[in-house]
């Protein structure tokens, strides 16, 4: 019995990583979810605190050298709101969340099934050894 007791604590360290896994994976979409925001919506600047009229500006992404890319060259201050390093930078922490979050998942994934397999061939085994029982 000591066997299916280590497969458990297995299993269970399994299930526990990839647990882990799902939850990278959960950050790493959020980081995504938030790139996405930042590079498809509009978005409003202030020239000072407090003003009654913001600027509207184009979404980062879906512009055609309007409002978000042309920058102080006409007197807007949309490149300075949404700045493209801050994508970038979201965009890079991302990575190594989700890489990390796959490999966590994977091998979680993978300890579960060869769990299982193991358990399988026991019971195979031990059905093997019933009828070899009964034939002799």
């Amino acid at each position: 019995m000591r066997s299916r007791e280590y497969d458990l604590d297995f299993r269970d360290r399994g299930s526990r990583i990839r647990a882990w896994g799902i939850g990278l994976l959960a950050v790493a979409g959020l980081l995504w979810t938030w790139c996405a925001v930042l590079l498809l919506t509009p978005y409003e600047v202030e020239r000072e605190p407090g003003d009654r009229y913001p600027d509207r500006c184009e979404s980062r992404l879906l512009t055609d050298r309007g409002t978000a890319n042309e920058g102080l060259y006409e007197g807007d201050y949309c490149a300075d709101e949404r700045d493209w390093p801050e994508v970038l930078a979201i965009l890079g922490l991302s990575v190594p969340v989700s890489l990390a979050g796959a490999v966590l998942f994977t091998t979680g994934t993978v300890h579960r099934t060869m769990s299982a397999h193991a358990e399988a061939m026991r019971e195979l085994d031990g059905i093997a050894e019933a009828r070899g029982a009964r034939r002799a």
